[in-house]
């Protein structure tokens, strides 16, 4: 069983800031591919941010310059720095991982639980 559990959701005021962590257990061979994506109210599930395991990095245009993504991999872990956050980042944020598990052994999409972000003054 492998899961991702999301931290670092709360309430913050526009222009201010958040980390996220989302931490990978469980049978784990190797992560490959790991994002965060958004789900705002009535909304569609958006990407927000991806990273490969050598660390290449993409990005919404809604987020570039002000998000950054990062992972540890000696921690399983994957992080969201958030700056300059505006009320329209408001969402549930969900981390998402490409990986092999270690048994049974093979190949796994997984999702994280999801954490509220809400901006707001």
């Amino acid at each position: 069983q492998v899961q991702l559990v999301e931290s670092g959701g709360g309430l913050v005021q526009p222009g201010g800031s958040l980390r996220l962590s989302c931490a990978a257990s469980g049978s784990i061979f190797r992560l490959n591919a790991m994002g965060w994506y958004r789900q705002a109210p009535g909304k569609r599930r958006e990407l927000v941010a991806a990273i490969t395991s050598s660390d290449t990095t993409t990005y919404a245009d809604s987020v570039k310059g002000r998000f950054t993504i990062s992972r540890d991999n000696a921690k399983n872990t994957m992080y969201l720095q958030m700056n300059s956050l505006k009320p329209e980042d408001t969402a549930v944020y969900y981390c998402n991982a490409d990986l092999v598990a270690l048994s049974p052994r093979g190949y796994l999409e997984v999702w994280g639980q999801g954490t509220l972000v809400t901006v707001s003054s």
